[in-house]
Formats: structure tokens, C-alpha cells, sequence
């Protein structure tokens, strides 16, 4: 394995086990920016050591247990061993004994969930809502700040700011590594899915890099939804949220061509879709449905999926009705992008013309500026409409505004089709 190999091997581990290996740090250390901090370390360490030795049979264990090192001598060193931390040195010193078992059952097990407590403690209430959703997709979905304000059409020095306040704030409020009670856990519930979705969408199209998608992340939001659907089986949008991402999830393997390239919705073969998924996600729409949560966001989201899922192919799909789901979630969660996804709709069940006009009115739009689907949408309408001309700049403006690799290529090929009229 070449060095290049190796970091690449790395760049997935890492993506695939830092949100484990903070958390597990977090449990032990009781300092969400520290448990990050030595996470960093044992990565640095790994880009050191591996491209000589190899990478290990068990690199998440590795990384784990060369963090849990550095927070032993970083303990050694602190004057907090002088104070309260002298029982956190003999426990940190006997997990040792028996680390890389001990780890994985306390990461594995389901109701006392690593990640499931710090996706809660980075949901405090001492944090904004934006903090906590930022936070949260640094530490348990592995995101840089680049790709999480993307993720929020927002600067990225304000997803950076955020995240540094936050980290502040938790240690200041001394907030404990634990599951909240019932009665601050619904509180909390909103940002804890909204962070979920977000981890998921990031794996389902990713914002940036040479994949288009990133199936370890979708992978990890389906865990955790389902882990939540657990802990809270009463809340319609918790089963909501899993249906959706179930749904969604169903697609992965016909989103992608053998050579990697996208493939878009209307294209794909539906034989290739996981009836499994798709039968995990109904069962959790009926969920709601006994729950009488069919208004809430994610219920709606859901819904809209569920009449893809259920379209035997591309001309079967009931457009009107999503049309109509699209209205009720844009009065529930007002919002430039889903009023985007509307006017999809809108065109699919009135014709292109129909769509056209919503997507103008959006141009406008400050969070929309730098957003590359409003282009693509609005050149796909351009396109159907025979006006061809006008397209390709709109296809090109969305190709300089993604940073995926996979959706730049497709965005100008299609930009070079309209070439010529």
C-alpha cells in the first residue's frame, strides 16, 4: 500500500470512527473539547505511524486506545489530578486492562449509547439551536466546518465560531454525560432529529469531495434514528424521521453508476431500489400515522417520499400529491428550500412553465445566493421548455457553485448538451 493509499485509508477511517472514538473519550473524560482534542491527536499520530506499519486490523480500536494514552499523560501532567480527578486516573487506568473489548461493547450497546448521550449534551438548552445542530455534526457526523455551512447556507467563520462558543459553553456549565430526564428530553428531541437528517443528507449527497455519496454517514443516521426510535417510541416524528431516511436510504444503490456517476431520481432503475428499506420506512409512516403526527415536518417529508416508493416507475409517481405535500410542509417549516422542492413538484403536475414562475420568485432569495440546485432547477425548467440557450449558463453557474467533484461533471455535461440550440 502506497503512502497515498494509506492516507486515504485514514481520511475513511476517520470519517467512519471519530464520532465512537470522541464520544467514548467524552464518557471517560467528561470534556466534549478535550475528548476532541485527543481525538485529533491519536489522528495525527495514526498519519505519522500507519503509512510505515501499515494500517491495523482494527483501526478504530487503535485510535481509541492511542487516545485514551495521550489522556493518561495529559491527566499526569494537569494539575486536575491534584483535585477532583484522581478517581477519573485509576478508572481511565483500569479500562486499560481491557480496552479494545470494553469499548466496543460500551459503543455497541444500544440503550447506553455513546453517541446518543453526546448527541444530547450537544443539544443543550445552554446552546443556541444553531450551536447545538453545529456541534453536533463536528463531533458525531465527522463534518468540517466547510461542509456544515454548506449544509446551512451560512459563512463558514460563523459555523467555526459557533463551534468554539459551543465547546465553551458546555465546559463553563459543567453539563453531565448523560441522557436527559423525560421531562428535558422532548425539549431537545427538534435539534437532535434536525442534526440526525442533516448527518444523513450529507452521507445521501454529499457536498463536497470526489463521491457523491457517502453511505458510512447514511449508515450512522439510520443507527441512530433507530436507536431513538427505541428510546421514544411514543413521538410520531421520531418514526418520522426513520421513515424518511429509511425511504431515501432505499435508493443508495441505484443513485450511483459503475463509474461513480450520479443518477438522478426520474433516471433510476427501480429494481435496484431495497425493497426492505422501503417496507422498514412504510411500517414506520404507519407509526406516525397511529401516533397522529401526519402534520409534523419530518411525517410530511416522509409521506413524500412513501410516493416515490411506492411508484413502480417514474410516470406512475402521483406528482399532484406531492405537489400538495409540498404546500402543507412549506406552512409547517417555512423555507426557501422547500419551496425549491415545490416548484419541482409544481412542474411535474402542472408542467414546467408552472414550475418556472416559483422558481423567479426565488432568485431573489439571500440564503439561495450561493446555492447550486436553484440553477440546476431552474436550467432543467429552461431546458424542458425548449429554451436551451438560457439553460446552459444556469447549468454552468451550478457546476461553479457545487464543490462535489461527481455533481460538477454531470452539471457540465449537461450545461455542454445545450450547446447549439
Amino acid at each position: 500500500m502506497t503512502a497515498t493509499d494509506t492516507h486515504r485509508a485514514i481520511d475513511a477511517v476517520w470519517r467512519i470512527e471519530s464520532a465512537r472514538l470522541i464520544a467514548g473519550l467524552t464518557r471517560m473524560l467528561r470534556d466534549v473539547g478535550l475528548a476532541e482534542e485527543l481525538a485529533q491527536d491519536a489522528l495525527v499520530i495514526a498519519l505519522e505511524q500507519w503509512p510505515t506499519s501499515g494500517v491495523p486490523d482494527n483501526p478504530g480500536a487503535w485510535l481509541m486506545t492511542t487516545a485514551k494514552h495521550r489522556a493518561i499523560d495529559r491527566l499526569r501532567r494537569s494539575k486536575l489530578l491534584e483535585r477532583k480527578h484522581v478517581e477519573l486516573m485509576h478508572e481511565l487506568e483500569a479500562v486499560q486492562e481491557h480496552a479494545v473489548s470494553e469499548v466496543e461493547a460500551a459503543l455497541d450497546d444500544p440503550i447506553g449509547d455513546d453517541l446518543l448521550r453526546l448527541m444530547f449534551i450537544a443539544c443543550h438548552p445552554v446552546l443556541s439551536v444553531e450551536a447545538r445542530v453545529a456541534l453536533t455534526l463536528r463531533l458525531l457526523g465527522g463534518l468540517t466546518t466547510e461542509e456544515i455551512a454548506r449544509a446551512f447556507l451560512v459563512p463558514e467563520p460563523t459555523i467555526a465560531q459557533r463551534i468554539v462558543r459551543a465547546k465553551r459553553s458546555l465546559a463553563k456549565a459543567e453539563v453531565p454525560f448523560e441522557v436527559p430526564r423525560a421531562e428535558d428530553l422532548a425539549a431537545r428531541l427538534s435539534s437532535v432529529l434536525g442534526v440526525i437528517y442533516l448527518v444523513f443528507n450529507e452521507g445521501y449527497a454529499a457536498t463536497a469531495g470526489d463521491d457523491w455519496m457517502r453511505p458510512a454517514l447514511c449508515e450512522e443516521a439510520l443507527r441512530l434514528g433507530r436507536v431513538l426510535v427505541g428510546l421514544m417510541p411514543r413521538e410520531p416524528e421520531v418514526h418520522g424521521l426513520l421513515a424518511l431516511m429509511e425511504i431515501q436510504a432505499s435508493r443508495a444503490r441505484a443513485r450511483v453508476g459503475a463509474a461513480g456517476e450520479p443518477i438522478l431520481l426520474l433516471e433510476q432503475n427501480r429494481a435496484r431500489w431495497d425493497q426492505l428499506l422501503i417496507r422498514r420506512g412504510l411500517i414506520a409512516l404507519d407509526h406516525v400515522e397511529k401516533l397522529g403526527g401526519t402534520d409534523g415536518p419530518y411525517a410530511l417529508q416522509a409521506a413524500i417520499a412513501a410516493c416515490h416508493a411506492r411508484a413502480l416507475t417514474a410516470e406512475e409517481t402521483d406528482w399532484p400529491r406531492i405537489a400538495a405535500l409540498y404546500a402543507m410542509l412549506a406552512r409547517v417549516m417555512p423555507s426557501p428550500v422547500v419551496e425549491l422542492n415545490r416548484a419541482v413538484a409544481v412542474s411535474m403536475a402542472s408542467g414546467p412553465l408552472a414550475g418556472l414562475e416559483l422558481v423567479d420568485a426565488l432568485t431573489d432569495e439571500p440564503a439561495l445566493a450561493n446555492y447550486h440546485l436553484l440553477p440546476t432547477v431552474r436550467g432543467d425548467l429552461l431546458v424542458k421548455l425548449d429554451r436551451v440557450a438560457e439553460a446552459r449558463p444556469e447549468f454552468e453557474r451550478a457546476a461553479s457553485l457545487t464543490q462535489n467533484a461527481r455533481e460538477r461533471e454531470l452539471l457540465l455535461k449537461r450545461a455542454k448538451a445545450c450547446t447549439g440550440g
